[in-house]
């Protein structure tokens, strides 16, 4: 189907031709990394069963082992781990009402994760028919739950890794203890649990010019900012809150 938009100029449209067949070319890139994921082989046991710290079937705090996140009949685990403390050279306002605003900058919440988490608190209830998902971070279970009550997430899954080596045996968290924004996938292989695969693009050397865009496919609001003129821009960042 040929498609020619009113008003169109003949340039405008040989442009946009040009442009759609880039658009095939990564159609056709994205499909083929996505089947070159799910062929990789089974990844590495994980060392433990590391227990968190969640809430329990009766809605009171409780241990909760990695092995018990995994979905009934599911057997996939995708884990998000929020920088909850920030990074510490990350100087944007914190939360301007609330409990959580009450913590030191450095003690808060990474603005940038909680715009994605904004966006995957609504997904979860179409993600969840097909895998498991959960938010890890590495501060207190009630300091979670506060800033999420507080934020209006209803559907994620939160846990704190206060007291568990996750976050230092899956790279969300740096040799100097600063905290990373790591997405790990785990796959359950019986009685195992193995690593799947790590947004290692995180760590990997970026081009001039870009970030490293380690979950930019899950991230709404950055890929609709590359469909219009002005795209993402060099002088905006993910903010709590807006004027």
């Amino acid at each position: 189907m040929r498609i020619s938009f009113p008003g169109e100029t003949p340039e405008y449209r040989a442009a946009r031709d040009r442009l759609l067949q880039q658009e095939t070319e990564l159609r056709r890139a994205m499909e083929a990394v996505a089947a070159a994921r799910r062929a990789l082989p089974p990844g590495g046991e994980v060392p433990e069963d590391y227990v968190f710290r969640g809430v329990g079937p009766d809605g009171a705090p409780a241990d909760v082992r990695l092995s018990e996140l995994f979905a009934p009949g599911r057997d996939s685990l995708v884990l998000y781990s929020y920088m909850f403390p920030r990074h510490p050279h990350d100087d944007r306002p914190g939360p301007a009402s609330g409990r959580t605003a009450e913590l030191p900058i450095a003690e808060g919440p990474c603005p940038s994760c909680t715009a994605l988490l904004d966006q995957l608190d609504g997904a979860v209830e179409h993600v969840t028919p097909h895998l498991a998902f959960a938010v890890v971070a590495r501060t207190s279970l009630d300091r979670l739950l506060t800033f999420a009550e507080e934020r209006g997430w209803r559907r994620l899954r939160l846990l704190s890794t206060a007291g568990n080596r996750y976050s230092r045996d899956y790279f969300a968290e740096t040799a100097d203890g600063s905290a990373m924004p790591m997405l790990n996938v785990f796959r359950r292989d019986g009685t195992r649990i193995r690593h799947f695969w790590g947004s290692e693009l995180l760590y990997a050397p970026t081009d001039p010019g870009q970030d490293p865009r380690h979950v930019g496919t899950l991230e709404p609001a950055w890929n609709m900012f590359d469909l219009t003129p002005e795209g993402r821009g060099t002088d905006w960042d993910e903010q709590l809150s807006y004027d």
